[in-house]
């Protein structure tokens, strides 16, 4: 039984790899090929002589890989991450931040209303609908070479802001849903326990980084590593039991970790980590999904779909109008951050734990997939998209290089 298990997951290795493979060569994200992948297996899949791609046996295995995976993602976020960089982002982060989430969140709690979901559903919905992901998009501005324009600093603002702000969203979400709290008073306290937990783990984390600092100044890398993981996954761990998303308590700890003195060995240690574990996390989603079952879940999704570019788009340009760019800036912003991926998987696993409607599991799939796709090709034809604009805005049209370069010739 356990080579069989060892074999099912050999297989599913190859299959992410393969998938892996065709995304580096169409040099596209990973994530749509990743859940379209699990799609394509799981318990409705077929047995090919040796080959059982329904990973019955494996299944559970692969699940908690993915849990890693999100675990692994959300530290690694949380490393990144740093309050003195938002807070000298200065003032047109926090404003285009703000506006980009208020358009974004009401129309994310609007469309469930309108189709008659309880609000436990709208909440989630809402958060899958309002956030962007930090990782495709960061890959995407690395893979178009768009790291050195003036507007990515008022993307990666609002990545910054979304990050802060799934925070305190996802711990009162995820103690509402775990919870099943449905008085007011259900609500606060679970909330209340959440928020209390976040912000005393910062501030005795900020307290004793000096103490942490000492402990982990070893010279061997593997003692090194086994301090980090065995603080990060018993710190997640808890969290669970207290009804917080582990995904939080994993993004806790990087934020205290990140204010110790080893942060850049930290960080190299754990991208293969976040990598691998990150990719089997979308693998383990597509796993879940019965391609069989979407039918009701296609049209919100698409409507989603179509609601969300809208509303990146605008919020997107407002932001970046009013933080001085011109409107080639301010449309590749608002074009760059459609993309969702992570935190909207995270959300709707979320919701299946805690028993809420099955439709937001197909729901999400297809709307992360998608936007996935539709996110990094948006970015890519943002020149194209903004001619377009600009002939029917009046817009400034894009100067020509070639023809300014022969004009001073």
């Amino acid at each position: 039984m356990e080579s069989h298990l060892l074999f099912e997951l050999g297989l599913a290795l190859c299959i992410v790899a393969a998938a892996g493979l065709l995304s580096a060569r169409l040099r596209f994200s990973i994530v749509p090929f990743l859940i379209l992948a699990g799609m394509a297996v799981g318990p409705h899949a077929p047995v090919i002589g040796i080959l059982d791609f329904r990973f019955i046996e494996s299944g559970p295995l692969i699940h908690f890989m993915g849990r890693l995976g999100v675990i692994f993602l959300l530290f690694y976020l949380g490393l990144e991450f740093s309050v003195n960089r938002l807070l000298k982002a200065g003032k047109s982060i926090f404003l285009g931040g703000t506006t980009y989430m208020v358009i974004n969140f009401s129309l994310g709690l609007a469309l469930p209303y309108l189709w008659g979901w309880p609000l436990k559903e709208m909440l989630v919905v809402a958060g899958i609908i309002a956030i962007s992901s930090s990782a495709i998009v960061a890959k995407t501005l690395v893979d178009l070479r768009r790291t050195a324009r003036i507007e990515t600093e008022m993307i990666l603002g609002l990545m910054l802001y979304q990050d802060v702000f799934v925070a305190v969203y996802l711990s009162i979400v995820s103690g509402l849903v775990l919870t099943g709290s449905t008085s007011p008073e259900g609500v606060l306290l679970s909330a209340g326990i959440a928020l209390a937990f976040m912000l005393g783990f910062i501030l005795i984390g900020r307290k004793i980084a000096p103490l942490i600092t000492r402990i982990l100044n070893v010279p061997s890398d593997e003692i090194f590593m086994l301090v980090v993981f065995a603080f990060l996954v018993l710190v997640a761990g808890f969290s669970e039991t207290i009804h917080v998303a582990e995904a939080i308590g994993a993004l806790l700890v990087g934020l205290v970790l990140a204010e110790t003195d080893h942060l850049d060995r930290i960080e190299h240690l754990v991208v293969p980590y976040r990598d691998f574990f990150g990719a089997l996390f979308f693998f383990s989603f597509g796993l879940s999904i019965d391609p069989l079952r979407l039918g009701g879940a296609v049209w919100p999704a698409v409507i989603a779909v179509v609601i969300t570019i809208l509303g990146n788009f605008i919020a997107g340009l407002i932001a970046g109008r009013s933080a001085g760019y011109s409107y080639r800036g301010a449309t590749n912003i608002g074009l760059t951050i459609t993309s969702r991926g992570e935190f909207s998987i995270i959300l709707a696993n979320l919701a299946k734990a805690g028993g809420l409607l099955p439709i937001i599991q197909p729901f999400a799939a297809l709307y992360v997939l998608m936007l996935a796709i539709l996110g990094p090709l948006l970015t890519k034809e943002s020149k194209w998209i903004y001619s377009r604009l600009a002939k029917i805005f009046g817009w400034p049209a894009i100067k020509k290089k070639k023809q300014k370069a022969k004009a001073n010739a």
